[in-house]
């Protein structure tokens, strides 16, 4: 059974500019992805590739993109590609992060990850990889991030 927010990003998906609606909708759940202004540029069960543009408000001493806007990209992609692969019963918790700069990232951005196996049914860790890539296909950042996959708690009516 797909969840709402996949439900909801199969409906925008029709429309002209419904990635980049969708990706709006998200950093108004989450405001502080916002802060980065990321896009989707593909997005289904399983896989998703996002982006950002290298603008002043997102670099650092150096004129390159900041180290924690990477990182927020990388959890923007890994955390949206969780919800909308997972069925509504279940949820996911981020564990943490582990992320590596591995160069300097002088262009816009682009972000990756992929989900091999992602028709949970039992609760599980699961560790999903992003892949940071500049303009030039160049890997400026890996992030591992553990993810809790869950049951959703019960909701009683009183």
């Amino acid at each position: 059974m797909a969840s709402n927010t996949l439900n909801l990003l199969r409906r925008v998906q029709k429309w002209p500019a419904g990635l980049w609606f969708f990706s709006k909708l998200v950093g108004l759940k989450a405001p502080y992805f916002a802060s980065i202004r990321p896009v989707f540029l593909k997005l289904e069960p399983g896989y998703a590739m996002a982006r950002i543009k290298k603008r002043r408000a997102v670099t650092n001493h150096l004129g390159t993109v900041h180290a924690i806007a990477m990182a927020n990209l990388c959890e923007f992609v890994a955390g949206t590609l969780m919800e909308v692969s997972i069925n509504r019963q279940m949820r996911w918790i981020p564990r943490g992060m582990n992320i590596r700069y591995l160069g300097l990232a002088k262009t816009n951005l682009t972000a990756e990850c992929e989900i091999e196996n992602w028709n949970w049914s039992e609760p599980q860790d699961v560790l999903l990889k992003v892949i940071v890539r500049d303009e030039s296909s160049n890997i400026v950042s890996e992030a591992e991030i553990p993810m809790y996959v869950s049951p959703k708690p019960s909701q009683q009516r009183q």
